[in-house]
């Protein structure tokens, strides 16, 4: 059964509008789901005049109006873009409020059952700012909506699915960062978030942070006393997690299947293989919180927004990783 998958418009400003028609005129889309836009439909009228795709338009207020064909894209309209024009490219306080509007109605309608996952089409942080919201971002919108304290970031290609311990820090501060308590943490919500996902004995790999895993301590120390305890103590668990596997190898193993889930101990350690093997093809999808939600792993994208050269390529995958997540989850529900 094809899932329900609501499309966020994002920034109106952006590429978002652009790339979700250019997704949407495909049937390959309509064949893994149902996707509805949730945006302002006059800004999705005016986008699709210049994108000159032979798509015909639905607005509605709600699902049950939705036709879910290919050939018409389903637009449940939130009327919040008053302004008489469409200015790409600039930073505007109204399509920044309205995408985070967006954000908020697809986690409602997640939340209360009426779809089955939300793909995010990327907002304006500046402009978010500007319209008075002080979120760092969507994933910080769908923490507070749905009441989750403690969450993490998968990055997903294809059959690789990548945890890191940390993100935006200086690599001074990430090795720091390195301590068992925040690894065991992190094994726990990766193993159910698979679990959640359907997948009943999920295999769980931790990376060393020295070269080589340290080979029994003659590159650092790390690994024999943060990263093996963490471990060791997920294990007792019962949960299948494997390591301190040497870094230089372990996205290879990945890529062959052995893993269902990497964990890098710091951002480039998780962001060099995965951009090398499919650059503009990571898919972002959010652990910890109740709902499935995916989005693309770039910004709005304002030089060239309006211009008509925006790629679908990644939100695309974005929305069939969104529809495989929902149908494996509702599979383990049955």
């Amino acid at each position: 059964m094809r899932p329900k998958i609501v499309i966020t418009m994002g920034d109106a400003a952006g590429i978002g509008p652009e790339i979700i028609f250019k997704s949407l005129n495909s049937k390959r889309i309509y064949n893994r789901c149902k996707p509805v836009v949730l945006g302002d439909y006059k800004v999705m009228k005016k986008t699709l005049d210049f994108v000159g795709i032979d798509l015909n338009l639905n607005k509605v207020d709600k699902l049950k109006d939705c036709k879910f064909s290919f050939g018409t894209v389903d637009i449940i309209d939130l009327d919040n873009i008053n302004s008489p024009e469409l200015n790409f490219g600039i930073n505007n306080p109204v399509y920044g409020k309205a995408a985070v509007e967006y954000t908020i109605e697809a986690i409602k309608m997640c939340m209360d059952n009426y779809v089955d996952a939300i793909v995010s089409a990327p907002l304006n942080k500046k402009s978010m700012h500007m319209a008075g919201f002080n979120f760092e971002g969507q994933t910080e919108i769908l923490a507070k909506y749905t009441k989750t304290e403690y969450y993490a970031m998968i990055l997903i290609l294809e059959n690789i699915k990548l945890m890191m311990l940390s993100n935006h820090i200086s690599l001074r501060n990430a090795v720091e960062y390195v301590k068992e308590g925040k690894i065991y943490n992190l094994i726990i919500l990766a193993h159910n978030t698979l679990k959640n996902l359907g997948i009943t004995n999920p295999v769980i790999a931790v990376a060393g942070l020295n070269p080589h895993a340290s080979e029994d301590g003659l590159f650092g120390s790390e690994e024999t006393i943060e990263i093996a305890p963490a471990i060791e103590k997920a294990k007792k668990e019962k949960i299948n997690v494997l390591g301190p596997v040497p870094p230089d190898s372990i996205f290879l193993k990945a890529k062959e299947g052995e893993y269902d889930l990497v964990i890098a101990l710091y951002h480039d350690q998780g962001n060099i293989p995965l951009k090398t093997l499919g650059f503009g093809k990571i898919v972002t999808f959010i652990a910890g919180i109740p709902i499935i939600r995916t989005s693309v792993g770039h910004g709005t994208a304002f030089d060239i927004a309006g211009k008509n050269l925006a790629d679908e390529t990644n939100i695309v995958e974005a929305i069939i990783v969104a529809s495989e997540l929902a149908i494996s989850k509702n599979k383990s529900k049955n």
